[in-house]
């Protein structure tokens, strides 16, 4: 899959086993996203390899996105970009890849969690048509913080917008 993210184009496509090293120093420098180490990396990319995207940029690996999927119910769990890609449209564009992924599969809406503090993401993820609808108390520890539940809801076919 191609994508237009900022002035060059971006691949987004599946992730593989060899980019999780990659996906790891993402995430060193990415405090506001889950941190995963390589092991829960490798344990997600087993579980649900479809729903885990990498976004590459003249070949260099600038983000990633990982879901799941549990029927007409999905979840983004976690997305981070490197610092040097941030605000390029790419964490856009690999979120709106996942949403077409579960929209051909018939999810009807889709959830995420966020720091209460990361104004930053809940404003991007509100740009994506997600929507406050709930709290999550004491859910993220280091340091310990409310998480705001978001969903989107996509119609199960519906427009990913």
């Amino acid at each position: 899959m191609q994508s237009d993210a900022g002035d060059e184009c971006v691949e987004i496509r599946n992730c593989l086993a060899p980019d999780l090293a990659a996906i790891e120093r993402i995430l060193a420098s990415s405090p506001d996203a889950a941190a995963w180490s390589e092991n829960s990396l490798a344990e997600v990319l087993a579980n649900d390899p479809g729903h885990f995207l990498v976004a590459l940029r003249s070949g260099e690996l600038v983000g990633f996105i990982a879901g799941r999927r549990a029927g007409a119910e999905a979840e983004i769990l976690n997305l981070a970009v490197a610092k040097s890609a941030r605000r390029q449209g790419i964490g856009g564009s690999l979120v709106q890849n996942l949403l077409r992924t579960y929209t051909t599969e018939q999810v009807v809406t889709v959830f995420l969690e966020v720091r209460e503090s990361n104004l930053a993401a809940t404003s991007f993820y509100a740009g994506l048509g997600f929507e406050y609808i709930g709290r999550r108390e004491r859910y993220y520890r280091n340091p310990e913080e409310d998480a705001l539940l978001l969903g989107r809801e996509l119609g199960g076919g519906g427009n990913t917008k």
